[in-house]
């Protein structure tokens, strides 16, 4: 009875049927887009990139585990899978001190240290002061 017809418009009507309903998701499919591309797929490549990493772990290799213990690999053991195909063992051996190895899993380490290269120079040669 005291109602106006404002108040009586379906939504539908309010933002032009169909098209209004569209027009409504585009935020979310937009925030989703901006997700995607800025969060998770530089973490899916990260991700790649660090099982690429662990996976051609070999033996001189300098490792960090997850507990933070750094090591030499010594040793990658061979072992057959079901098709009788030999691969590389999830356990590694790794060397943490003089003679002190320990075996860890392979989804253990976190990182493998490059060794980097010292900037160093030779001494120029010429008058000096």
């Amino acid at each position: 009875m005291f109602i106006s017809t404002a108040q009586a418009q379906g939504i539908g009507d309010m933002f032009g049927g169909a098209g209004g309903s569209i027009a409504q998701f585009l935020p979310l499919v937009m925030i989703f887009g901006v997700f995607y591309f800025l969060l998770i797929r530089p973490q899916q490549q990260k991700q790649k990139e660090t099982q690429a990493m662990i996976a051609a772990v070999k033996r001189g290799d300098r490792v960090v585990t997850g507990g933070g213990i750094l090591g030499v690999v010594q040793r990658v053991p061979m072992v057959q899978d079901k098709n009788g195909k030999q691969v590389p063992s999830q356990e590694i051996e790794v060397e943490i001190a003089k003679d002190i190895k320990v075996t860890v899993l392979r989804d253990t380490i976190t990182a493998v240290i490059k060794p980097v290269a010292a900037n160093d120079s030779a001494p120029a040669k010429g008058k000096a002061g």
